[in-house]
């Protein structure tokens, strides 16, 4: 069972299958079935670097080659995946990401598009101004959703 069904109790991540529990140095401290064990240092998971952002969390394999993105006046509505690169995400969104990775859409200002390829997709974080309406959340995951098709179909079209 992955450990990203787990939960968390103390200071220590769980697996919701068998119970064995984590510290935060990845190594096993508690195995249920076994109460008066002390679980040998070689019952380990590998440790990932995670920091809080903006209202995202950057989960950063190995160490990070810089800090996260200050996302200035958006906070995050939704990610989704997006099965082509950056090229056919900008080229559908009409503008080119900035140094933070940042798409700010030209004829929306109020939405940008965090974008992180990984591979043959790219991960997309939608984000929007805070002090927009339900109303404009739900266009602008209308207007993201109409990006991620038209980039989708970039891409089939150049392949």
């Amino acid at each position: 069972m992955s450990l990203s069904h787990g939960f968390v109790r103390g200071e220590a991540l769980s697996c919701i299958y068998h119970g064995w529990s984590y510290s935060p140095s990845g190594g096993c401290i508690r195995i249920p079935a076994h109460p008066d064990l002390v679980p040998p240092e070689t019952i380990r998971v590998a440790v990932q670097q995670v920091e809080e952002a903006d209202g995202v969390l950057w989960v950063a394999a190995g160490q990070p080659a810089t800090p996260p993105p200050h996302l200035d006046e958006f906070i995050p509505l939704r990610s989704l995946i997006v099965e082509t690169g950056v090229a056919e995400i900008e080229a559908a969104a009409g503008a080119k990401n900035d140094t933070r990775r940042l798409v700010r859409l030209p004829q929306f200002p109020w939405i940008g598009l965090l974008l992180a390829p990984q591979g043959k997709h790219t991960l997309l974080l939608l984000l929007i101004d805070r002090d927009r309406s339900p109303a404009d959340r739900i266009a602008a995951s209308r207007i993201v959703e109409s990006i991620r098709r038209a980039a989708e179909e970039r891409q089939r079209e150049n392949a």
